[in-house]
């Protein structure tokens, strides 16, 4: 794997009102690399993730991607930065009144400038790689939780970005579902030679999908290594969490 750092996240903070939610993340995310971040439900996994995309301003601190850092970033830069990162939101996130066709090419369309007779066959092709094919004039009312996050997931790589985020890609799904995402997210991060990093509290979705995991801990990086040293870290935060026990120093509630 490429060691070239593609995401250094330094100092970062981020607060709403009087509540603290990140408070110094430290974090290096190198090229081609699977990266899980793991933590409790509102830890700030997907806070974290909206700065890497630059949906998010720090309050302090910086987030650099491709070598350039959110804030100095201006202008049509920002759609050119954009477009090398895909997401998938958490609940997919696709517009009721649009076919999955508009949807996986709205992007493309309002974003970027390519062309209508272009946009189509992009489309086919990412919906092929999603195994969602034939589905372009159905409407997302018409599809099953997994079915849209597939449709969400080629939206996300339309523009054949080099990093693609996760918010939670598993949840709300039943088990043989997820577990088709995760293979899904293995198969694209192989196929692409993309760089993935996910945010779950989805311990299998997490073993099954990274090469290495970070834990975040009330606003920090609690701990990071691979699965295996996650699952035999000996930090009793880390091993609460993983385990699913209440009791423990993880503060509950």
């Amino acid at each position: 794997m490429n060691q070239e750092t593609i995401i250094h996240i330094e100092g970062l903070r981020k607060s709403f009102g009087e509540l603290q939610v990140l408070r110094g993340v430290n974090l290096n995310i190198v090229r081609g690399e699977s990266l899980v971040i793991i933590g409790r439900s509102g830890c700030g996994k997907s806070v974290l993730l909206k700065h890497i995309n630059g949906l998010i301003s720090a309050d302090a601190g910086s987030v650099e991607v491709f070598g350039e850092t959110w804030g100095d970033i201006k202008g049509k830069r920002i759609a050119e930065v954009r477009k090398k990162i895909g997401m998938l939101f958490q609940s997919a996130a696709l517009l009721d009144s649009l076919t999955v066709e508009d949807n996986v090419g709205l992007g493309l369309r309002e974003s970027f400038g390519i062309p209508d007779k272009e946009i189509g066959a992009i489309v086919n092709e990412k919906l092929e790689m999603v195994g969602m094919s034939g589905t372009n004039d159905l409407y997302p009312s018409s599809l099953s939780g997994g079915m849209r996050k597939r449709v969400g997931l080629a939206r996300a790589i339309a523009t054949n970005p080099d990093i693609v985020l996760y918010d939670e890609p598993t949840t709300g799904l039943d088990p043989i579902t997820a577990d088709m995402i995760n293979d899904l997210i293995l198969e694209l991060h192989d196929k692409l030679d993309i760089t993935s990093i996910s945010v779950t509290h989805d311990m299998i979705a997490a073993y099954k999908t990274a090469q290495r995991m970070v834990m975040l801990y009330d606003g920090v990086i609690e701990y990071e290594g691979t699965p295996d040293q996650i699952k035999n870290s000996g930090n009793a935060i880390v091993d609460q969490f993983i385990n699913g026990r209440a009791d423990g120093p993880i503060r509950v509630g």
